[in-house]
């Protein structure tokens, strides 16, 4: 079947000599108007194709305007054409009013205008023109007539098919709105005898991508800052339109702050300016950057945090040494466990914080070019053991719960973040123990008193046995210097000896021969003849034997004695033998 454009009026003769010789004879008047009627309807297709041949042939336009995302051509017809500023170089930038530029016909615009290209496109008007296009590879200019078993058919002149996977076109939806539409295509297959043509939409798109995208690779460089349309979103990142080739926005320059995913900034079909970072055109790749555009927050960190400096952040991310706080967008610092507590050991930050906690903390140490920031969680709270030697000085009795036991002792909490070690040999007299657990257990409250504090070391002794009453006690309770006791003697010594006055109630009493020597040690060393003979005298009036002692202290013996002397604080007794 021949198009219907250019298709010329013919007679068939063999039919002519198979009609009735009568038929033939035909008045003359009718013939002539037959034969006119021919020639007009001749005349009249070849000035139709000469027009549209007129149309879609190379044309010189000349430039009317140029706005900001098309350029408008005066093309020798009633209506002008345009064409986008990207299909020329630099974005049209070098474009103005009264420029020549070649340009063919491809077809109309949805605006009326005649849509052009700067390619050779031309529109077949029969065979001819067909097979030429064909030979040369030049494009043609069709319009899409109706949808097929795989593929479409388009109209060029004549019918021609076009393969789906050709199109150009994605999913069933873009195909269906092509029906109906002037597109732009090139024959790639062409049988005159069978009339068979198949035209390719799909190459030339390519072709024409691939012009714009090396344009564009041309036009950017590194540096650069550009315009760009969020094309899709990824895990990693977005990839941009910047208007024929696409560029890779990374999750990281996308803000000075830590980012999850790029949903929580950007959207698709999103208009950015944008930081070219780097350029790859032999592997087409640009690597596009968000924050660049930005201040970096570590350049001015120095002058908004200081050491000590009191900060409240958001716990972004938990680890197994620490936890990392953002004090603001691109400011993160990292609390170790060993700042967390001055209590517990932390074992882990999850056992104390949780993700997007509000935390306050202080600043021990910054470093703005390693961009690093230390960060105390304890500080914050304050030193518990800053003030405990004046809060628990030596001799202070206490009251708090038992927190844990340990084979050595237990530890009892004195206030919050403060603990003593009651030692095992201080929590009874009573009894040897094994384990504190024999006699204590875990959350009971004890009493204590504060036998020595380290705040260097952080620690604090306690005693739970020095507040029991002894005998001991209940006797120095009992008694004062001066009374007279009666006692048994356990231990004779050259000088002294150990009396015991009760159930573990131990005194010292001196004998009169250390006490003698101890007063005739203090005495002038002059001798006193008269003294002498006095004390002879009596002695042997007495009959006593001058070696003789007036008194005589042996083991277990049941004396009386006065108390010459009581030590409250070391509970120490002295005494004194009564005659």
């Amino acid at each position: 079947m021949i198009g219907r454009v250019g298709q010329r009026t013919k007679i068939n003769i063999t039919d002519m000599e198979n009609r009735d010789i009568q038929d033939l004879s035909t008045s003359a008047e009718e013939a002539n108007s037959t034969e006119s009627f021919a020639s007009a309807l001749l005349q009249f297709e070849k000035e139709r194709a000469d027009r549209k041949q007129s149309e879609s042939a190379q044309k010189e336009g000349v430039v009317v305007s140029v706005t900001s995302d098309a350029v408008f051509l005066d093309i020798g017809l009633k209506i002008e054409g345009t064409l986008p500023r990207t299909a020329f170089r630099d974005n049209a930038d070098g474009i103005s009013p009264g420029d020549k530029v070649p340009v063919s016909v491809k077809g109309r615009t949805e605006d009326g205008y005649y849509a052009l290209s700067l390619a050779k496109v031309v529109q077949p008007v029969d065979w001819t023109s067909i097979e030429k296009a064909f030979t040369e590879k030049t494009a043609v200019v069709g319009t899409v007539t109706a949808v097929v078993k795989g593929g479409l058919t388009v109209d060029i002149g004549v019918r021609a098919f076009m393969p789906l996977s050709r199109s150009g076109t994605r999913d069933a939806a873009e195909v269906e709105r092509l029906v109906g539409q002037e597109i732009t295509c090139r024959i790639t297959k062409l049988d005159v005898a069978e009339e068979d043509v198949v035209v390719d939409r799909r190459v030339l798109l390519e072709e024409q991508a691939r012009e714009v995208e090396q344009k564009r690779y041309a036009e950017v460089g590194e540096g650069d800052v550009v315009t760009g349309q969020v094309r899709s979103l990824t895990s990693y990142g977005a990839f941009i339109d910047l208007g024929g080739v696409d560029g890779l926005l990374h999750i990281s320059d996308m803000a000075w702050s830590r980012l999850a995913s790029p949903e929580e900034l950007l959207a698709v079909g999103q208009q950015l300016q944008l930081k070219v970072l780097k350029l790859d055109a032999a592997n087409k790749r640009i690597s596009l950057g968000l924050k660049q555009l930005q201040p970096e927050p570590w350049e001015s960190a120095a002058d908004r945090y200081q050491l000590g400096q009191r900060v409240t952040g958001t716990v972004r991310r938990l680890t197994d040494f620490g936890a990392f706080v953002e004090l603001e967008p691109g400011i993160e610092g990292l609390i170790h466990v060993s700042e967390m507590s001055w209590i517990n050991k932390v074992r882990k930050p999850s056992d104390i914080l949780k993700l997007e906690d509000s935390v306050e903390a202080v600043i021990l140490a910054i470093n703005p070019s390693e961009r690093k920031l230390s960060l105390g969680l304890k500080q914050a709270l304050g030193d518990p053991w800053a003030d405990v030697s004046t809060r628990f000085p030596a001799g202070t009795i206490i009251e708090g719960p038992v927190v844990r036991l340990a084979k050595f002792g237990a530890f009892v909490q004195l206030a919050e973040g403060v603990e003593g070690l009651v030692h095992i040999s201080e929590i009874t007299s009573e009894k040897r123990l094994n384990h504190p657990q024999e006699v204590l257990r875990a959350g009971e409250t004890v009493k204590a008193q504060v036998m020595a504090v380290d705040t260097e070391k952080r620690q604090l002794r306690l005693s739970m046995k020095q507040l029991i009453p002894t005998d001991l006690d209940e006797f120095l309770a009992e008694h004062k210097t001066g009374d007279t006791v009666s006692g048994r003697i356990l231990i004779v010594r050259a000088e002294d000896a150990t009396i015991e006055l009760g159930e573990g109630v131990l005194a010292i009493c001196r004998t009169r021969a250390a006490e003698a020597a101890a007063t005739s040690s203090q005495t002038e060393p002059s001798l006193d003849l008269s003294a002498l003979t006095s004390m002879l005298n009596a002695r042997w009036k007495s009959g006593a034997s001058p070696s003789s002692q007036p008194e005589s202290f042996s083991v277990g013996q049941v004396r009386n004695f006065r108390i010459a002397k009581i030590n409250a604080d070391t509970k120490e007794i002295q005494l004194e033998l009564v005659k």
